[in-house]
């Protein structure tokens, strides 16, 4: 029986030549990471390893990402704690506020060139998954498994079964990656996928740009999946010659393709010319629905940006949207910049005046208000329509506000309407000159 692309890179990684679905493997691994609310508890741990240090400084990385900049007293001693950690241990990859590489972790660590093709990376964060989209093997871990990598470089890992998904066609103009995997979610369920592997082939794969397929594994989370993992190809190999230049350079990676007789157990065929606008309503992202197919839904609040969608991709499409066009009054609508770096090209390009214009408040880049963190909280009965990833009860701040996850066309959109709307129904609303 063949392996799957991502059977076949843990199989590499545990130093086997073939492993089978529900086996229990020891991998090593290329990447560690923690961020400012799961790596505190790792650090408690990990002393009780008695390690003499991390395995290998230059492949952890640890960002403050979550309460930062420091909402309170308890977070400030949270990112005081890792500070200290990474000084101690001379970390590498420690990213602070006002770096030019900081910024939300699954946005920087693509973006700094720490992801490659045939990676084995954890990440104490369910979002890990992102980095799927270069063909690496990505997945979420807990505290306690951080530490203990930090100190061996290794974890464990049961192989999980896959399903094919099979893309064909391309998406029709202001369609995005967020309406595909809000679409898939809505059609598996957030179960859907509970511990398998998503792995995306097709004819259509080559038509989905990179931030495109970051957003979609970014999301595998959301349907239960394991991992998202995306073939190597021409737009990959791209990405990484402008963001990892030494990596690719040196030929430091490698690229892994699933058998052609590789066991599935489902394979969902997509075209990707169907896939609607598509939105999450309240309390789940599979609780999906058509832009446009439902009564009028008022909202307060609108934030762009997160680890799924605040790259400069995504600011450039709702700066198109938003040009010569104001946030309707009453509505507060958050830009949040993924990192320092998508920042300051949004500043060059233009962008921020874009949003300043539009009476937008662009944020630091932070994780902000998609975990109920900070700098966007929402009060009892507010409405959030949000391009992040979940949106279960109490997300993003009083347990009976709402919010409803969309792309980027739709959010901002539904800013200058005040309601969830398309970009379509902007229709002739004039512009300023």
């Amino acid at each position: 029986m063949g392996m799957t692309m991502t059977q076949k890179i843990l199989s590499a990684h545990a130093g086997l030549t073939t492993v089978v679905p529900g086996q229990l493997i020891e991998a090593n691994l290329d990447l560690v990471l923690g961020n400012d609310v799961t790596t505190p508890p790792a650090i408690d741990v990990f002393a009780k390893t008695c390690a003499c240090g991390v395995f290998d400084r230059k492949k952890v990385a640890l960002v403050p990402d979550h309460f930062t900049p420091n909402k309170d007293i308890k977070s400030a001693e949270h990112c005081k704690k890792i500070r200290r950690f990474a000084r101690e241990h001379d970390i590498e990859n420690y990213y602070e506020i006002g770096d030019p590489q900081m910024g939300v972790e699954h946005v920087i660590l693509p973006e700094n060139g720490l992801v490659a093709p045939g990676d084995a990376i954890i990440g104490a964060d369910s979002h890990t998954c992102t980095y799927g989209a270069l063909g690496a093997f990505a997945t979420g871990v807990g505290s306690t498994d951080l530490a203990c990598a930090m100190a061996t470089g290794k974890t464990w890992f049961r192989v999980p079964d896959a399903i094919r998904f099979v893309l064909n066609g391309a998406l029709r103009p202001g369609i995005t990656g967020k309406d595909l995997i809000l679409h898939i979610i809505g059609m598996i369920g957030v179960d859907g996928a509970l511990y398998q592997s998503m792995e995306f082939c097709g004819s259509g794969v080559s038509t989905l740009s990179m931030a495109d397929r970051l957003t979609i594994c970014n999301m595998a989370i959301e349907a239960g999946g394991k991992n998202g993992i995306f073939p190597v190809d021409e737009k990959t190999v791209e990405y990484l010659r402008k963001y990892a230049p030494k990596r690719f350079a040196e030929g430091n990676y490698k690229v892994f393709e699933a058998d052609a007789d590789a066991e599935y157990i489902r394979t969902i065929e997509l075209d990707l010319d169907r896939i609607p606008l598509t939105v999450a309503f309240p309390h789940l992202p599979d609780n999906t629905r058509v832009v446009g197919s439902f009564d009028e839904v008022i909202i307060d609040q609108v934030v762009i940006g997160s680890c799924t969608n605040g790259r400069l991709h995504d600011l450039r499409i709702a700066a198109d949207v938003l040009r010569g066009r104001k946030v309707k009054k009453g509505i507060r609508c958050i830009i949040l910049p993924g990192s320092q770096r998508v920042w300051k090209e949004a500043l060059k390009e233009g962008l921020l005046d874009v949003f300043a214009e539009s009476n937008c408040v662009v944020s630091a880049p932070t994780c902000g208000p998609c975990l109920g963190g900070h700098m966007g909280i929402l009060a009892e009965g507010e409405r959030c329509v949000s391009t992040t990833n979940r949106n279960f009860v109490g997300r993003m701040g009083h347990p009976k506000s709402e919010v409803y996850l969309t792309g980027v066309p739709v959010a901002a959109a539904s800013a200058v309407l005040g309601h969830i709307a398309a970009p379509s129904e902007l229709g002739d609303l004039i512009k300023e000159d």
